[in-house]
């Protein structure tokens, strides 16, 4: 069942085990996400590169496709779903705000809103720099949020849209969720990204530790993502604009921290 949450709810309804997150790569380099409510069966997809390799997975796992999540309107994150309802008919949700460039939406909706996914709440976040109407689905009792090209693992997406004071205000909404939260991103950029990250931030020891490990995982094929967000405030230059040591390297000590995304961002548009 999808259906908006009561703004003032204070109760959820329980579950008797958690969510299961499924990382599927699609395409040459994207990902979506299956999220499976063992408790009432309810599926949901967060964006459709392909429809094949989701059905796949749904097929495999004997799981019933209830719920679409759509971040964005790009072509690689809403190509396959045509296909896909055509063989699993399921409750398409993504932003009103983009209600005009997406797919038919069954469910439109908007930074605050809130509805459930079996039983667990599903928070919408706005999250627009990469595109205006950009969203983020996060799951505050799974611990997961859905970024897609928003925050991505050491990096973040192209401005194509939106502008830096739009896209920090984005990035600093998902830095201040709790550290632990598991960082579902959509493209498995990470390797670049970090090639990028250590020409901000060439002192981070917990940067070149992560660099290691990357390079490790992509060795054996291994995906990059989901990250943890701990790792992303730690290493990742894109949120850390108010860092005194990055702010040193780019010789912008006491610079606005979104002037400072903003310098970052402009370096790895021309890295």
């Amino acid at each position: 069942m999808i259906g908006k949450a009561d703004p003032n709810i204070t109760t959820k309804k329980q579950k008797s085990m958690p969510l299961e997150i499924i990382t599927l790569p699609c395409l040459s380099d994207n990902y979506s996400f299956l999220i499976h409510d063992g408790a009432s069966g309810e599926t949901a997809v967060v964006d459709v590169p392909e429809a094949s390799v989701i059905s796949a997975a749904l097929q495999q796992r004997g799981w019933t496709l209830s719920h679409v999540f759509l971040t964005h309107h790009h072509w690689d994150h809403i190509d396959g779903l045509g296909d896909l309802l055509a063989n699993h008919p399921a409750q398409v949700v993504g932003a009103k705000a983009d209600a005009h460039r997406l797919p038919p939406l069954d469910l439109e909706v908007s930074e605050g809103d809130r509805f459930f996914l079996g039983g667990e709440i599903v928070e919408v976040l706005d999250v627009s720099g990469h595109t205006v109407g950009h969203i983020a689905f996060y799951l505050p009792e799974t611990g997961a949020v859905f970024t897609a090209d928003s925050l991505m693992a050491l990096g973040c997406g192209r401005l194509f849209e939106g502008d830096p004071d739009m896209m920090w205000t984005s990035l600093s909404k998902l830095a201040a969720l709790p550290a632990n939260t598991i960082v579902c991103s959509g493209h498995e950029y990470t390797e670049a990204n970090a090639r990028f990250a250590v020409t901000i931030d060439p002192d981070n020891s917990a940067l070149q530790t992560r660099i290691e490990d990357i390079a490790a995982a992509r060795a054996e094929d291994r995906p990059t993502v989901p990250s943890i967000l701990s790792d992303e405030l730690a290493t990742n230059p894109f949120l850390r604009g108010a860092d005194p040591a990055i702010q040193a390297h780019l010789n912008m000590q006491g610079a606005d921290p979104a002037r400072v995304f903003e310098e970052i961002r402009k370096r790895k548009d021309n890295f």
